[in-house]
């Protein structure tokens, strides 16, 4: 890791990401594409030096509170985040000056932060979200190798559940010939359902390539799958999106599931959700969707 001076951490929208390249090394991660100039070893995480009193700064500045995102570009609890706490600082200070915030991570350490994360959630809105892409253990371990596991997000899931903090999945990326089956689906969305989850996040089965990112992917599936390149090569060319041949017939299952659950499945609706500022100690927001019961209660 490194350090390096910002100005600003708070985005235009209200996004907010206090590391810059990640250590979970999933093999088809977009964020190693050559259009967000990250321009230097991607494992080689830049930490962005001073990152909470800045960010406590723009919140001051700020005329009325709002949502706070993280996690869209760099997964705020990679395993540094540990020992030098710069996304629990960033919640403290959301917390301290009445902000809400969604949080995207594939880390289980965001359970140490749960305290904050409920008292962000008892006065505004605190979404957590994961990613999951396969149902598969063994499968999850060969395209997301250092980020905890399928099972243990799903677990992280039930924990929010528990402590009645709304959670949301990303139900992407799908890879072609490789994860895009209904079997796969249907597991991934029985944890969903489970869960309690308010929302799924899906942009059609398949996955976004460009370049920095696709040379990357292509080389991971020389790696553990070989004879896939030059199928997506014919398939796909230098197309950005790839999407699984399955697509329609996915799409159809999941939104049909999601509809007899009661779950957000259109992107817009999963995202005007997690936009939605909510002051609890005043009026409901239209969004606020009640929380199913926590087990055994």
């Amino acid at each position: 890791m490194h350090y390096a001076d910002y100005k600003t951490i708070l985005s235009a929208k209200n996004g907010m990401n206090v590391y810059r390249g990640c250590t979970h090394g999933c093999i088809y991660c977009d964020s190693r594409s050559d259009c967000y100039q990250i321009n230097h070893d991607f494992e080689d995480v830049e930490v962005k030096r001073d990152a909470v009193a800045i960010l406590a700064a723009q919140l001051k500045r700020r005329r009325s509170p709002c949502m706070v995102s993280t996690g869209a570009m760099s997964d705020p609890y990679l395993p540094l985040e540990r020992e030098l706490e710069v996304t629990r600082g960033c919640l403290e200070q959301i917390d301290k000056h009445g902000f809400g915030v969604s949080i995207l991570t594939k880390s289980d350490l965001i359970l140490r932060d749960l305290d904050l994360i409920a008292a962000i959630n008892a006065k505004t809105k605190c979404v957590v979200q994961t990613t999951l892409t396969t149902h598969d253990e063994e499968l999850c371990g060969i395209v997301e190798p250092l980020a905890p596991g399928t099972r243990r997000r799903f677990e992280v899931l039930m924990a929010m559940r528990e402590a009645r903090v709304p959670a949301a999945v990303w139900l992407c990326p799908t890879l072609p010939f490789i994860n895009d089956t209904p079997e796969n689906l249907k597991g991934i969305l029985d944890y969903c359902f489970e869960a309690g989850v308010v929302g799924i996040m899906n942009f059609g089965f398949g996955l976004t390539l460009r370049n920095g990112d696709r040379e990357y992917f292509y080389d991971r599936l020389d790696d553990f799958f070989p004879g896939l390149r030059p199928l997506y090569e014919r398939t796909f060319g230098q197309g950005y999106e790839c999407l699984s041949p399955n697509a329609a017939k996915l799409e159809e299952i999941f939104q049909d599931r999601c509809r007899r659950h009661g779950v957000l499945s259109r992107p817009e609706e999963v995202f005007a959700y997690l936009g939605a500022f909510e002051n609890k100690r005043r009026t409901p927001s239209l969004f606020q969707v009640p929380r199913p019961p926590s087990p055994g209660s």
